[in-house]
Parts: structure tokens; C-alpha cells; sequence
């Protein structure tokens, strides 16, 4: 009976999806469309996981450490995508709760056009960052860093597409589109990087090389299944004159996600560089131990796309007691999630890093990383819980405040005052305090806040 009331759910025409997410059970909508995100989500983190382990044991200290360190930086670029993949769920969910599939279509094909060309533009700048970075780094990670850097810039488009495809199948409740394609993914990774970094050993140029061979066949299909494919969803290709209704709205509510979460990761990217300063071998601990908990801090807050689509579609029919019931809801999940993971992760993660590397110093370093990373993902699933409500009411200025005071205002002051006496300590702590205080400031925020679309005008100007 379970097994066929979820293929009856899979299978679902887009109406009767909507009904489901505006009137069926709250919890089992939530797990419903919340699975395959969480399950792509656990792929996603098995690729993170993946690389490191590759360039672990084919590369060098030094070559491990500068991919890592080069990541902080590719994450702030594509940061940029992930804010307009947030603004597009936001739209997309309260054009579909209303049910006006010719404007949610219209929509999907302007915001996919244009966060491409956007991400065309920008794909550059990482070789100016790389040249700039290899000239203030440690002698021994400034090369890698600047061929990984640079070179990564031709990935940058198809990252952008891979988010806002995610988006655009999440808003309309079809995340199973995204898993497939994350599986898709990682296959492909394992492929190319058993070539290029185990059968070859190209170091940093085949981590690029392979990324690039994998996003770049991914695209393909993407375009594929948006363009070409015979479906309800399919897209106008010609959709592509620019709607200054879709693009002023698109921009209006995404351009505070897109600072948010660049800002966020450029933090982030400050914060490695203070751990850059202790030497090759604590970059790589640090790299091996935030490639670990991606997963642990991934999976809390994986529901949170799910809780912007819902609470987005209810909010567009203006059904907020609904809406707050699936928030009071998945915030419990996300409890139960997080605690799973602690029990595993807490206990085990000296086997978790042998699998990267068994030096006893980097064994040390990860492993009390670790042990104090781990306990941050309780708050920080709530935290992005209550972030994306805010996201379905369209209020995307409140989440950029929490996100600003969470990683420079509490985290990165955290680090300045207490990096000389505590060292790398300071950084690990830094995470688990900011992460409890802002999870407290942004509910406390969500409780005061008004229930209500602030941008239902600007789509009702949008024409289908």
C-alpha cells in the first residue's frame, strides 16, 4: 500500500501533485517531495566525498590542499546561481499554488536563459581570482591552486545550469528529476575520476578535467529534458526576449539570496585563508574534515527546499495556517535527521578520515574538527528551515541579515578575538557558536514576522 501510494505520487499529472502539497497530510507531503532531495543530497555528498578521496591518494599534500582551498572560492562564484535558484523556487511555488502553469512555464525559460548568460559572465573573473590568490599563498600550494582555479572557470556555466534546473523541477514539486540527475552525476564522476586522477594522475588538472567531462555531458541532458523532451514542462527555446515583469521580480527577490550566499561563502573562503596560515598539512585537515561533514550538514537542511516549495504554494492560495504547520513540521524532521547523524558521525570519524589519509597529524586535527563541527548541524538545519520560509514569502532581505550575521558578525569576529589564544581551535568553535546563535535570532525573527506574500503584484503582472 506505501509502495503504491508513492508510485501513485511519482507518477502524479501536475495538478494533482499541486493538490497534494495543498491538501494532503503535511508530514507525508514533506517526506514525499523531501526524499529525493534528501537522498540527492546524500549523492551530492558522496561526490564531495569522492573527489577527496581521489586526490587524497593520488596527489600530493600540497595539490589536496590547494583544491581545497580553491574550493571555498569556486562555492562563492556559484554561490551567485544558488541565491537565483532559491529567488526562482520563491516565484515559481506561488505562480503553481495558483495554479498558472502558462506563467510557471514562462518564467522557468527566462530564468534559466538569463542565469546562463549571467554565469557566462562571471566565469572569467575565477582567472583573475586565481592569478591574484597563487600570488598571496604558501609557495608549495600557489601552483596547483592557480591551474585549478583557472582552468575551472569553463565548469562555472554548467554548475549555474545544474542549480537552476534543480530549482526549476523542485518549485514545481518534482525533485525526483534531481535525483536521477545527481546520480547521473556522481556515475560519471566516479568515471572520469578513476581516469584522469587515479589512471593518469593529473593532479589538479584532471579533478578540473574531470568536472568539466561530467557537467558538461550532464548539461546535454539537462537542455535535453527542458528543450527537447515531448512533456507538459517542456520550454519554449524562442522564450528567451527578456520580461522585464519576470526579470525585475527574479532580480528583486534574487539578488538578496545571491548576495547572501556569496557573502556567506566568501566568509567562509576568509576563514580558510586563516587556516591556510597554519601550513599544507592543517588546509588538508581542515579540507579532508569539512568534505566529511558536507554530508552531516547537507541532510538537515536538504528539507528546507522542500518546506520553500510548500509553504510558497500554500502561501499563494494565502493558506498560512498551512504553511505554518509544514514549518513546525519539518523543523522536527530536520531534529531527528540531525540527531541520526550525530549518533553515527560523532563516534566513528577517525575511520571516516583513514579513508583519506592516516597521518597521525591529520588524523588529530580532522578528527577534533570533526568532533566539534559535527554538533553545529543541529541548529543549522533549523536555521535553514526558518530561512527558507522566509524565501517563500518573498522576504529574501531577512535571510541575507541572518546569513551576514551568522558567518562575519558572530563567526568570523569569533575567530579574530580568540585565534591567538585558542589557534586553529578558535575556527572550529567559531562554527559551532555561530551556528546556535543564529539559528535562535532568525526563529525568533520568523515568529514576529507577518505570514504574507510581499511580491503577489509583481507576478500578477507577469503574463503567461
Amino acid at each position: 500500500m506505501f509502495f503504491a501510494r508513492i508510485f501513485r505520487n511519482i507518477t502524479a499529472k501536475t495538478a494533482d501533485r499541486r493538490a497534494l502539497i495543498q491538501q494532503g497530510g503535511v508530514v507525508q507531503a514533506l517526506l514525499f517531495l523531501s526524499s529525493p532531495t534528501i537522498l540527492m543530497t546524500v549523492v551530492s555528498s558522496m561526490i564531495i566525498l569522492s573527489d577527496g578521496l581521489f586526490l587524497n591518494n593520488t596527489s600530493s599534500t600540497a595539490v589536496a590542499g590547494a583544491i581545497g582551498y580553491a574550493a571555498a572560492i569556486i562555492n562563492t562564484i556559484n554561490a551567485l546561481s544558488q541565491g537565483l535558484a532559491i529567488a526562482a523556487r520563491g516565484m515559481i511555488g506561488q505562480l503553481y499554488g495558483q495554479g498558472e502553469y502558462a506563467k510557471v512555464k514562462h518564467v522557468q525559460a527566462q530564468v534559466m536563459a538569463y542565469s546562463f548568460l549571467l554565469s557566462c559572465i562571471l566565469a572569467p573573473l575565477l582567472a583573475l581570482i586565481a592569478y591574484i590568490l597563487s600570488k598571496t599563498v604558501n609557495a608549495e600550494v600557489a601552483g596547483p591552486l592557480f591551474n585549478y582555479l583557472s582552468l575551472y572557470s569553463f565548469v562555472i556555466p554548467f554548475l549555474f545550469m545544474a542549480a537552476i534546473y534543480n530549482a526549476l523541477k523542485d518549485s514545481i514539486g518534482r525533485p525526483e528529476a534531481t535525483f536521477v540527475r545527481m546520480i547521473f552525476l556522481f556515475i560519471l564522476k566516479l568515471i572520469f575520476n578513476g581516469l584522469f586522477l587515479y589512471y593518469f594522475r593529473w593532479n589538479e588538472f584532471g579533478a578540473v578535467l574531470s568536472s568539466f567531462c561530467s557537467y558538461f555531458i550532464l548539461g546535454v541532458w539537462m537542455y535535453y529534458d527542458l528543450y527537447v523532451a515531448v512533456t507538459p514542462e517542456r520550454l519554449d527555446i524562442k522564450d528567451i526576449k527578456p520580461d522585464k515583469n519576470v526579470l525585475y521580480s527574479l532580480f528583486k527577490i534574487g539578488i538578496p539570496s545571491m548576495l547572501n550566499q556569496a557573502l556567506v561563502n566568501f566568509g567562509l573562503f576568509l576563514i580558510t585563508m586563516e587556516v591556510e596560515h597554519f601550513g599544507p598539512v592543517t588546509l588538508n585537515a581542515q579540507a579532508i574534515a569539512s568534505n566529511i561533514n558536507s554530508l552531516c550538514f547537507s541532510l538537515p537542511a536538504s528539507i528546507a527546499t522542500t518546506v520553500t516549495t510548500m509553504t510558497a504554494i500554500n502561501i499563494g492560495v494565502d493558506n498560512q495556517k498551512r504553511a505554518k504547520e509544514i514549518y513546525v513540521k519539518a523543523c522536527f524532521i530536520s531534529l531527528i535527521i540531525a540527531a541520526v547523524l550525530c549518533s553515527i558521525f560523532i563516534p566513528n570519524n577517525l575511520f571516516f578520515i583513514r579513508l583519506f589519509r592516516n597521518e597521525p597529524d591529520i588524523l588529530q586535527i580532522a578528527g577534533h574538527a570533526l568532533d566539534i563541527y559535527t554538533w553545529s548541524i543541529i541548529p543549522f538545519g533549523l536555521f535553514c528551515v526558518a530561512q527558507a520560509v522566509f524565501v517563500a514569502l518573498g522576504r529574501t532581505k531577512i535571510p541575507l541579515v541572518a546569513g551576514f550575521l551568522r558567518i562575519w558578525l558572530i563567526r568570523y569576529i569569533f575567530i579574530r578575538i580568540f585565534i591567538a589564544q585558542m589557534g586553529v581551535d578558535a575556527i572550529f568553535w567559531g562554527n559551532l557558536v555561530s551556528n546556535y546563535i543564529a539559528a535562535a535570532l532568525i526563529m525568533i525573527w520568523l515568529y514576529f514576522t507577518p505570514w504574507k506574500s510581499i511580491i503577489g503584484q509583481d507576478l500578477e503582472r507577469i503574463k503567461g
